[in-house]
């Protein structure tokens, strides 16, 4: 059986954000927060356009159907994660609140777009207009799953980490849990009723969403660990 490449670009693309946060909150602390808060809104915004295209996702012993978002999308629970951590739940809210507004714009841009004429040889009009317009959906229904779920998400980080301040993978595992199966069962129940069968979708995604999620941990203990190499004044505000 070939290894499927997408799980090197998902590494790669990992550890290079990983990475890049960690040194940037050591070294550049006053950008650190903003550095964090690109990469959530990057990562927000991807998955959105991502969620469009319906791919088979294989564990081994059974293959299910999800948006192909469910690859980054789990990471966007970790990067809110990162800002918790670091600058607490206050910030964290105001993380969530940027990114929710940077996805009010993307589909504004996206209707402002779709209102243009099309070049007379520009020959995917049809398809463009397909996969877009879907795609305002799609990010409406993620508008409202986003705000629920990762409000959740970071409450139960926050209240895991005064709980439980050694327990890194408690708080991390915990936390993500709980935020992307409610975000499965919330956006793919308003994306895509009347367009696909849901039940098969919402266990895909939550299945796919959750080994991913789960997957990913080692790299949140090792920007922790990296941020405890090099310890800088914390930006966190008492909750």
């Amino acid at each position: 059986m070939t290894f499927p490449v997408v799980w090197i670009y998902w590494a790669v693309s990992l550890t290079i954000v990983t990475y890049a946060a960690a040194w940037m909150l050591n070294n550049k602390r006053e950008y650190g927060y903003a550095a964090l808060v690109a990469i959530y809104a990057v990562y927000l915004a991807a998955s959105q356009i991502l969620a469009a295209r319906v791919v088979e996702f294989d564990i081994g012993i059974y293959v299910f159907l999800a948006p192909a978002a469910v690859f980054i999308y789990p990471f966007i629970s970790q990067a809110i994660d990162m800002i918790n951590e670091v600058y607490g739940m206050k910030r964290a809210q105001i993380a969530i609140f940027i990114a929710f507004v940077t996805q009010v714009l993307l589909v504004i841009f996206f209707v402002m777009t779709n209102s243009l004429t099309p070049a007379p040889f520009f020959a995917y009009e049809e398809a463009w207009q397909e996969i877009f317009t879907f795609g305002i959906r799609l990010t409406i229904a993620s508008w409202v799953s986003f705000l629920i779920t990762q409000t959740i998400d970071a409450r139960i980080f926050a209240g895991l980490k005064k709980r439980y301040e050694k327990r890194i993978i408690l708080r991390s595992v915990s936390s993500d849990a709980v935020g992307l199966t409610l975000d499965s069962i919330i956006f793919v129940t308003i994306a895509f009723a009347g367009v696909a069968p849901l039940l098969p979708l919402i266990i895909g995604q939550i299945v796919a969403k959750n080994i991913i999620g789960f997957l990913d941990t080692p790299w949140f203990v090792w920007y922790k660990r990296m941020l405890e190499q090099n310890p800088a004044p914390t930006d966190r505000q008492a909750e």
